[in-house]
């Protein structure tokens, strides 16, 4: 009984599967998948032939920071915070080994005054150059007097623009005056993507093209921003419409030998880009400068 019961079973559902494929060979709008129709969809050589085809003009550019050398003014209630601290560690601190030196020399001075002063008390230190705190404090005078510490501000050296010495408590960012077009223009020091080579070696490259010589550690191998731009109507083509720049962010590490006056770079502050900038440039910009 069991084998007729198997046949039985198994009949409906060969019809079913007869009527499924019939119905599926049948249906005009089901398109059936063969091996070599994936293999021309995932082919890498279509992306290949739209990446070198592209119209937009790939380029990388450099935003060299150079770090505050010095410490900033302190704000008002910076300087209030400061004094509140340094009211709190002169109450709570411990006498140092020169004032607890100091102490001794006074009580040993008054000893010798009064009339109970009794000399054998220092028998072991007759033989030996007595040098009181006093005396120490006199020669740290003037050695304090005889330096003479560096200005913080320059007024000679702040308006050099080409100098990377100028504005030591401010983050300095780098310009570059480049041809663009028919036009110079001061921009983040950037050039041409060359096939081969990845974003980053294009913006190590931009800043090996100064004639100035600095050296720099690029933070990331990922660029920080991107502008992009189109050409004018006129200058259009099929094959070029626009410029995408990608920015690079890197921390100077060497300046190299100082600027000529007439040099084609200049150093500013992030308030002094919009003097320089395009407000659209400006804008893509100003977002990853931060002002330390």
């Amino acid at each position: 009984m069991a084998a007729p019961f198997r046949r039985m079973a198994s009949r409906p559902l060969l019809q079913f599967l007869s009527c499924f494929s019939r119905t599926a060979t049948g249906n005009t709008g089901f398109r059936q998948f063969s091996s070599t129709s994936l293999c021309r969809a995932t082919l890498p050589t279509d992306r290949v032939t739209e990446r070198a085809s592209s119209p937009w003009t790939l380029m990388a550019a450099v935003c060299l920071q150079r770090l505050p050398v010095i410490s900033a003014d302190d704000s008002p209630i910076e300087q209030q915070f400061r004094q509140l601290m340094q009211q709190m560690e002169l109450e709570k601190s411990l006498l140092s080994d020169h004032e607890i030196r100091l102490l001794e020399d006074a009580e040993r001075l008054s000893r010798k005054q009064s009339n109970s002063y009794d000399s054998d008390e220092e028998e072991d230190s007759r033989n030996q150059d007595i040098v009181l705190t006093q005396d120490l404090e006199d020669s740290w005078e003037q050695k304090l007097k005889s330096f003479e510490p560096a200005q913080r501000v320059r007024a000679d050296v702040d308006k050099d623009l080409t100098s990377v010495e100028r504005c030591l408590a401010d983050s300095l960012v780098l310009l570059a005056e480049q041809q663009v077009g028919s036009e110079k223009l001061w921009l983040l020091p950037h050039i041409q993507w060359q096939e081969g080579e990845t974003l980053r070696q294009t913006a190590e490259r931009a800043l090996a093209s100064l004639p100035a010589g600095f050296k720099a550690t690029f933070l990331s191998n990922a660029p920080c921003g991107v502008y992009k731009y189109k050409l004018p109507k006129a200058a259009r083509t099929e094959s070029s419409v626009g410029t995408k720049v990608f920015f690079f962010k890197a921390i100077l590490s060497d300046s190299g030998p100082p600027a000529a006056p007439d040099s084609s770079f200049v150093w500013l502050k992030k308030s002094e880009l919009q003097q320089y900038l395009k407000p659209a440039y400006m804008t893509k910009v100003g977002r990853f400068i931060l002002d330390l």
